[in-house]
């Protein structure tokens, strides 16, 4: 038994490809094993994986220091990319709706930390050398810390207390986010958060019967009408006495018809001047079995997955003179979108179709309807786009007044990537849909290597460094910088804004530039909103800190 044991251990300690894995797949087991356990109702999640990493680096387990390099990146690079595919779909639209909004708050969460860094600089013993260090390791910015050497060196000092500052604060930085949206939530949220309905995830379209006691379109068809009122509706049905008609832009309206039409909120009062009278009836509650609102017109949801449709603007494809049928409206992700003659199709995309049995079921031929090839993502779209974002995050990007280049680094540019290929690949009929199971499985498996590595890397450093003499000081001062901006600003904006926790999650993680406090996130709310919010101010964000810090030591020293 003894010399099994000890085969075993000189297996997992001795440097190998096999020890490697070995290593990683125990710490990640045994992580995402803890990560399910609750105590005190509160799980830290994927958080597991990193503290376990960190004591397997501790007791001696290691590996390959370019192995780690390697897997580290790779494992980031994976999880923000998928990240950006996730939420590229909305991102645009939620930038145009909210994203000023959310990036002020992002902001106002670095100046409540600048701040506080400042006080704590004049409060305490702590050099403004190693106090940046401290900063930048607990708010996990990694280029604001080799800003920051950089800076130093210019004014002839070294960056050694800077680094080490960072060293000490970094494990807590990653996880004090957590403890934070751990406080918010138990102090401020009621309920169940997972059935929390974020108001990011957006329906974009709204449903009204309308009827026609208009005099003044009677006798028009529906393009005509269109054509003159500039408004942007579809009509899905026409009810004429006991005949139910699936319209086309051709379809005379008369008086006494009853129309239902998709439209959007903002677009309601407007039809209901052209139409002549909306109904009571609420048509957007759930539950509404559209089959069975007159019996002689079915609707279905058919998804797009015949790749010479992807990029295709659906008014060119003439479904209704083709196939007789109507496109109400267009699920992509969490978003409805109204089905306008010039919305830009997406593979992947579910089209609400309405029309009779035989037509739909020609249509869905033609759009191809095959859900099992949706299984299959085009990995090579994928590695091409983490390669184009290795890429774009080693660019230098050079500031005015900043001494030197900053880079958006290996999670900035796979993640803007991420976001435009979601949002334009079909532009170019590029394929980049995923499913949200094989999104979800990329962004973990991504983040649990990432984090796994991260604590290998900072084990063998962490307890000695923490019993130093100033340690437990630069531990609770980064501590601090990490958790109370972050509980001060999550608490304003959820007690007095109120903006839904996913979204005040994003918001507080993407400000932080921590991965590992989204996949928390994730965890604990349904839906894109902690992602979307996510993505939207970590650019701006992550390059503000690096920038402050540059600007706090250069006034200061």
């Amino acid at each position: 038994m003894s010399s099994v044991s000890q085969l075993f251990a000189d297996f997992m300690t001795a440097n190998s490809p096999e020890q490697s894995v070995a290593v990683l797949a125990a710490i990640i087991t045994l992580g995402l094993a803890l990560a399910k356990v609750r105590f005190w109702g509160v799980s830290l999640g994927v958080a597991f994986v990193f503290f376990l990493g960190i004591l397997a680096g501790h007791i001696g387990f290691s590996l390959d220091h370019n192995v780690l390099l390697y897997t580290e990146t790779f494992g980031l690079a994976i999880f923000v990319y998928a990240l950006g595919l996730q939420v590229g779909p909305g991102f645009f639209n939620s930038l145009r709706q909210d994203g000023m909004k959310l990036n002020l708050w992002g902001l106002s969460l670095i100046l409540v930390g600048t701040i506080l860094t400042v006080v704590f600089w004049q409060l305490t013993p702590v050099d403004l050398p190693e106090m940046m260090g401290i900063y930048c390791g607990a708010t996990t910015n990694t280029p604001a810390l080799g800003a920051a050497q950089q800076t130093l060196k210019q004014f002839g000092l070294s960056g050694g207390g800077a680094a080490l500052g960072c060293a000490i604060t970094y494990p807590l930085g990653v996880v004090g986010v957590i403890l934070a949206m751990i406080l918010l939530r138990k102090f401020f949220i009621k309920g169940d958060i997972e059935t929390e309905k974020s108001q990011y995830a957006s329906d974009e379209t709204f449903v009204a019967l309308f009827d026609v006691v208009n005099p003044g379109i009677n006798g028009k068809t529906l393009g005509q009408i269109a054509d003159q009122s500039h408004l942007k509706f579809i009509v899905s049905r026409v009810w004429r006495g006991d005949e139910v008609i699936v319209p086309s832009s051709s379809t005379v309206l008369l008086n006494g018809d009853s129309v239902l039409s998709v439209t959007t909120k903002r677009e309601v009062s407007a039809l209901e001047i052209l139409f002549g009278r909306r109904s009571a009836e609420d048509w957007n509650k759930e539950g509404i079995d559209w089959n069975k609102v007159d019996g002689q017109i079915e609707s279905r949801t058919i998804v797009l997955s015949n790749p010479s449709l992807n990029g295709k603007r659906l008014g060119h494809l003439h479904l209704g003179s083709t196939y007789g049928v109507n496109i109400s409206r267009v699920t992509r992700g969490d978003i409805r979108l109204l089905a306008t003659y010039d919305l830009q199709l997406q593979y992947g995309d579910r089209l609400t179709t309405v029309g009779k049995a035989e037509a739909l079921d020609n249509a869905a031929k033609y759009l191809g309807n095959a859900i099992q090839n949706l299984n299959e993502p085009n990995l090579g779209s994928i590695f091409l786009g983490i390669l184009l974002g290795l890429g774009l995050g080693a660019i230098p990007i050079s500031l005015p007044g900043i001494s030197i280049p900053v880079k958006l680094g290996m999670a900035g540019g796979p993640i803007i990537v991420g976001i435009l290929a979601g949002a334009f690949g079909p532009t170019f009929h590029i394929i980049t849909f995923t499913t949200r199971s094989a999104n979800s499985m990329l962004r973990r498996l991504g983040l649990s290597l990432y984090l796994a590595c991260l604590g290998l890397d900072s084990g063998p450093q962490f307890f000695q460094t923490v019993i130093r003499p100033e340690g437990f000081l630069w531990l609770g001062i980064g501590l601090a910088i990490t958790v109370v901006p972050v509980f001060v600003v999550g608490a304003i904006l959820l007690k007095m804004r109120k903006f839904a926790f996913g979204t005040v999650c994003g918001i507080l993680c993407g400000s932080m530039a921590n991965p590992m406090a989204l996949g928390y996130a994730n965890d604990s709310v349904h839906g894109d909103a902690p992602s979307l919010s996510y993505a939207t101010v970590y650019p701006l964000c992550m390059f503000v800190r690096v920038v402050v810090v540059q600007i706090v030591l250069i006034a200061l020293l």
